[in-house]
């Protein structure tokens, strides 16, 4: 199977195992961590580019799980937290991935947030090496093994 396919194939299965959760789905905590990750996941590289921040806002709205909540308020949050990427990428990813970890607590919640961060970086068909390293980073802040996600 071709690479492209299995990026498919792993964010889509990722977001059916996020939809048979999402009522489970609806802490604070839940909605700044998945905020938190889709900004590490945009400024992967250390930068983000306003067609990459649009295209990560679309794809936030567009998320039925992420429909719990308020779409701007889910905006508001998404750009303060690539907003500390951008203004210094080292220091912004230890306070995001701070924000991260604040979704320990509830393992359903922790796994849901790095799969959201999965469908996010897989969504143009390129979950890249950067992509999949802040990812795998969110693993350790949430204390979940990276390679039960295939990381």
């Amino acid at each position: 199977m071709a690479l492209w396919d299995r990026v498919k194939e792993s964010a889509s299965t990722m977001q059916t195992q996020l939809l048979a959760k999402k009522n489970d789905l609806k802490s604070g905590a839940f909605r700044d961590a998945s905020m938190a990750m889709c900004a590490l996941v945009a400024a992967a590289d250390g930068t983000v580019d306003p067609t990459e921040r649009a295209r990560v806002a679309q794809l936030i709205g567009a998320n039925e799980v992420l429909q719990n909540f308020p779409a701007d308020d889910l905006r508001r949050r998404f750009d303060a937290y690539v907003d500390k990427l951008t203004a210094d990428f080292a220091f912004g990813k230890v306070s995001v991935l701070q924000e991260v970890a604040k979704a320990r607590k509830k393992p359903a919640e922790a796994r849901a947030v790095i799969q959201i961060g999965i469908v996010i970086g897989g969504a143009d068909g390129d979950f890249d090496k950067d992509e999949q390293a802040v990812v795998r980073e969110a693993c350790f802040a949430l204390d979940l093994p990276p390679h039960e996600f295939d990381l």
